[in-house]
């Protein structure tokens, strides 16, 4: 009886070991059938990803923390913080910069504005609303996010979508690769959307299929689930039926321009497709969609591509390039790509 299970144990050990050389040799393959090389596509995957990193150390030196309650929920420059500080919206300070126990300077909320989160929110609606008039902030949405500590801690207010940059709160967002694949043998293709001429930010730009910002009251799913249905034309059974959660990035960037901070983390999702649906625009924010194999995808990345994607965008479609093994780890630098696809604070 022994001699049995044992030869079955050495039996299925076998079947499953023949399974994972066979998936290695596929991923072997699939890289070496690649018409781009690795190793400069893994030197603009580094290029793309500091793009948006992009914290110069005299800049990240000086910036200045927020806080709320002991707690740090944002980054910003000194002049943003004073400007806060002085905007006149009819009552009592929202901001002060207090040098408690600190050898630098910190924003807070003024002892005028309650401890309750809807005192906060209203009192920072004031605020953004009032530059909102003044055109420091565009672009807005009328869609309220959480600002907190992390992601998974309750929120302390909450504030303006296209005015978070101003506090540098930690921002959240779901992207997802639209992916059309029938067997794991076939080569994917990818789903990429022309975002709108008239979009505030990055108009005209190619995009994820599906991709936005993490607004309050909705869970990341059923902000999946929103976001396919508006954005692409996603009937809710088949973006159920193909969607999996496939990790996160994060980022942290300065915009020497607007001298704002940006700190996000983007929650990635791969959706798979049928070959015979085709998305389609419906909320006006898309101009329509291109369906790309991988070397078309693996083109896009290059530092002089002519029509690039939206810089937020390709951090998560190198994140998706390494994980399904369309770049092999032997090319120099790969690490370095992986260690940076999280460089921004991922809380």
């Amino acid at each position: 009886m022994t001699g049995v299970v044992t030869a079955s144990l050495l039996s299925s050990t076998s079947r499953a070991f023949v399974s994972y050389r066979g998936r290695l040799n596929q991923l072997a393959m699939r890289a070496a059938s690649s018409q781009v090389d690795d190793t400069q596509l893994v030197q603009d995957m580094l290029y793309r990803i500091r793009r948006i990193n992009n914290m110069p150390d005299d800049v990240r030196s000086n910036l200045v923390e927020f806080q709320v309650d002991g707690s740090a929920l944002g980054k910003l420059r000194p002049n943003i913080a004073q400007m806060l500080c002085k905007t006149d919206t009819g009552s009592p300070p929202t901001f002060e910069i207090r040098n408690e126990e600190s050898e630098r300077p910190i924003l807070t909320f003024s002892s005028e504005v309650g401890p309750s989160a809807d005192e906060r929110t209203s009192a920072v609606s004031l605020v953004m609303d009032r530059l909102r008039q003044d055109g420091v902030v565009t672009g807005w949405r009328d869609e309220l996010y959480p600002v907190a500590e992390s992601f998974y801690c309750p929120p302390k207010f909450l504030m303006e979508r296209a005015a978070v940059t101003l506090l540098g709160v930690l921002e959240y967002g779901v992207h997802i690769n639209g992916i059309v694949q029938e067997s794991r043998a076939q080569s994917p293709k990818m789903w990429i959307a022309r975002r709108s001429k008239d979009k505030s930010k990055f108009p005209g730009m190619l995009d994820h299929i599906v991709a936005g910002g993490q607004p309050a009251g909705l869970s990341l799913m059923e902000n999946c689930i929103k976001e396919c249905e508006e954005e692409a034309g996603i009937p809710e059974s088949i973006a159920k039926a193909g969607i999996q959660a496939a990790g996160a990035i994060s980022y942290e960037t300065w915009d020497s321009e607007s001298d704002k901070v940006t700190r996000c983390v983007l929650f990635n999702y791969d959706l798979y497709l049928p070959s015979d649906f085709k998305p389609k625009p419906v909320d006006g924010e898309v101009e329509g969609f291109l369906l790309w194999d991988m070397d078309q995808v693996k083109e896009s990345i290059a530092r002089d591509y002519d029509d690039p994607i939206k810089p937020n965008c390709y951090v998560v479609i190198i994140d998706y390039l390494l994980r399904t093994g369309q770049v092999s780890p032997e090319a120099s630098g790969y690490l370095d790509v992986l260690r940076e696809l999280r460089s921004g604070d991922c809380r």
